[in-house]
């Protein structure tokens, strides 16, 4: 399928349309084909893993586990 339209291109992306195409000796339509194309391809970015955290309102040291979840067994209960 093919589609005629009017498109206004940011000034970088117009250079790098016209580099491509002198360097291919392709036309317009081509180059910008090949450029969507080639970003269309890339993979999107991944956004990094970052841990949520939320003040419970105590401090609880978890070197003994045991110990821990007493004290939260405890706080529960009142």
């Amino acid at each position: 399928m093919l589609a005629r339209t009017t498109v206004t291109l940011a000034d970088d992306v117009a250079a790098a349309v016209e580099q491509l195409r002198k360097a291919r000796g392709v036309g317009l339509s081509e180059a910008l084909n090949e450029l969507a194309r080639a970003g269309l391809r890339r993979a999107p970015a991944k956004r990094p893993f970052r841990q949520r955290t939320s003040s419970l309102g105590l401090s609880i040291d978890v070197t003994d586990v045991a110990d821990a979840l007493e004290l939260l067994d405890s706080s529960a209960t009142r």
